[in-house]
């Protein structure tokens, strides 16, 4: 419960910090969008261009490496590949979330 003009003025305190972390989750979101990241996999024969919001942009596979008899193998190159992509992807998100976390006492969060 509140108990006073104290209490209240933390909690606008805490309220304006909480505020303040949206604007910035929201500026990382937008910049993160405008992010490239590659990935490859069997070598570099298969690369993938992704964006730091995990959609793929492009694909790009290496004519050598395309054998109609054995799709198997392109299919795990690729999905080698993506996944790469995706982690680099995750690792960028988290590691731009934390900077906005720090710095800011916020009770629970900090």
């Amino acid at each position: 419960m509140l108990k006073g003009i104290g209490d209240l003025a933390k909690m606008g305190n805490m309220l304006k910090q909480a505020m303040e972390m949206k604007q910035r989750i929201e500026e990382v979101k937008e910049k993160l969008r405008h992010e490239r990241l590659e990935a490859a996999a069997g070598g570099g024969m298969v690369r993938v261009e992704l964006t730091g919001t995990m959609d793929v942009l492009s694909v790009k596979i290496d004519p050598e490496i395309i054998n109609p008899n054995e799709p198997e193998m392109l299919e795990t190159m690729v999905r080698a590949a993506v996944n790469e992509g995706i982690a680099r992807a995750r690792e960028l998100a988290e590691a731009k979330m934390r900077e906005v976390a720090s710095g800011l006492d916020i009770p629970g969060l900090t």
